[in-house]
């Protein structure tokens, strides 16, 4: 039985709870800042999602844009979510309200992309 479940683990059956890190708080700031956490990651799939079908209408250097941007957009997740304060997530992303659109906004190399496509004014 142990076999068959390690085979199942071994092939994605289940979570590997050493990789999350333990978030920090109160009991109740915890549970609370998990359930935004899960809602925070299903946004940054959603707006993978979108650019992802994008791309697929897209050719030549856009694509190669767009593919850029999702790369940024998983970058962002992933400094999120190495959040471990239970206080950071109820905060700043108890409303989800573009947060992710504005990081990406914020970023150097997505500037550097839209100032590619911006036409000359010189």
């Amino acid at each position: 039985m142990k076999e068959r479940i390690s085979a199942w683990e071994d092939e994605g059956g289940s979570l590997d709870q050493t990789l999350e890190k333990a978030l920090t708080g109160t009991v109740n700031q915890i549970e609370w800042a998990k359930q935004i956490k899960a809602n925070v990651n299903v946004e940054f799939d959603r707006v993978i999602t979108a650019l992802e079908a994008a791309a697929l209408k897209q050719s030549g250097q856009d694509r190669l844009d767009t593919q850029m941007i999702i790369a940024i957009v998983e970058e962002k997740r992933n400094e999120v979510m190495e959040h471990q304060e239970a206080g950071y997530f109820i905060h700043d992303w108890q409303e989800l309200r573009g947060q992710v659109r504005q990081m990406v906004k914020k970023d150097d190399r997505y500037k550097a992309i839209q100032a590619g496509k911006a036409p000359s004014l010189k």
